[in-house]
Order: structure tokens, then C-alpha cells, then sequence
């Protein structure tokens, strides 16, 4: 699965070229969505607040690279 590379990547400052990865951009995609549907839906269960936003984050991933 695409996750979207890093985030937010740093540069490595000991190699000069490589990166270190942190969050993915679907996890980030997803924190955003959860935000959302925790406010506007709170009779969601954790579990389906969290499958629903990485849904929503993979669908934003497929958006972002048509």
C-alpha cells in the first residue's frame, strides 16, 4: 500500500541526502479525518472512528496522486 512517503521529512544531517521518516502521510491524513469524526459523530466506537478515518485518509491518497 502507497502510505504517501513521510509527512515530515528531516534531513539526515550525518549522511547529507537521506531522510528520516516519521508519520506516514496516511497516518497523518487519518488524524486529521479522526479529529472530525470524533466531534461530529461521538456515538462511534473507538475502533470504528479509527477504521472510518484510515478510510478516509486512503481515499485522500488516492486523490492526491491521480
Amino acid at each position: 500500500m502507497n502510505n504517501g512517503g513521510p509527512a515530515f521529512p528531516i534531513a539526515d544531517s550525518g549522511h547529507g541526502y537521506a531522510f528520516v521518516e516519521g508519520m506516514s502521510m496516511r497516518d497523518y491524513f487519518a488524524a486529521k479525518a479522526m479529529q472530525s469524526l470524533m466531534i461530529s459523530d461521538p456515538e462511534f466506537s473507538a475502533e470504528e472512528t479509527a477504521e472510518l478515518a484510515y478510510c478516509y485518509a486512503t481515499e485522500m491518497l488516492k486523490a492526491r496522486f491521480m
